[in-house]
C-alpha cells in the first residue's frame, strides 16, 4: 500500500511588489490556516515518510508549518525544483521517483497543477483545491510507479474552511 497526501500550498502575499512568484511568502491567513490543517491530518493518524515541496517560499513555509504539526523534521522535508511550474505529469514523475521504503508521502505544490494531478489519480473527482486544500489518496500497489486510478483509493479531500 502506498498513500499520497497532495496539498496545495496555503495563502500568498501580494503585499511585496518588488518580489519574484517564486519568492512570495505566506500572508496572515497562510500562516494560520497551514498549522490548522497540519493539526487536521494529524487528527486523522497521517505520518508522512517523506515530505517533497516546491521550493517556492510560500510552498516551503506550508511544509514547514504542517511538518511541524505532524512532528516531522524541517530539515528532512526535501526540496524538489521539479515541483514548481509543474504540469500534472511531472507531479506524477516526482512522485514515481520517491523511495520505494516510503509508504506514506506528503507533497506539496502549486494549482492548477496539484488539481489536475489529483484528478489524474482519484477514482472520484476532487474539486479546484483550495489553498491550503489537501486531497488523500491509497493505492493498492506496492511501488509508487504503479501508482494510478485504477489502484487508487480516494480518502478524502479537506480544506481550511471546513474547520472555521
Amino acid at each position: 500500500m502506498k498513500t499520497l497526501y497532495i496539498l496545495r500550498h496555503a495563502k500568498s502575499s501580494w503585499e511585496f511588489d518588488e518580489l519574484s512568484d517564486h519568492d512570495r511568502p505566506l500572508n496572515k491567513r497562510g500562516r494560520h490556516d497551514a498549522p490548522l490543517m497540519g493539526q487536521e491530518l494529524a487528527s486523522r493518524g497521517v505520518e508522512p515518510g517523506l515530505i517533497i515541496s516546491s521550493p517556492a517560499v510560500r510552498a516551503i513555509s506550508t511544509a514547514t508549518l504542517v511538518g511541524k504539526e505532524l512532528d516531522y523534521d524541517a530539515d528532512d522535508i526535501v526540496v524538489d525544483t521539479r515541483v514548481y511550474g509543474a504540469n500534472e505529469e511531472d507531479l506524477l514523475e516526482v512522485v514515481q521517483s520517491a523511495p520505494a521504503e516510503i509508504g506514506t508521502l506528503l507533497l506539496v505544490g502549486h494549482n492548477e497543477a496539484v488539481s489536475d494531478f489529483a484528478n489524474l489519480l482519484s477514482p472520484e473527482p476532487v474539486p479546484s483545491m483550495a489553498t491550503t486544500g489537501v486531497t488523500g489518496l491509497q493505492f493498492n500497489c506496492d511501488s509508487w510507479y504503479d501508482i494510478a486510478k485504477d489502484n487508487a483509493k480516494l480518502l478524502f479531500y479537506d480544506f481550511p474552511k471546513n474547520h472555521r
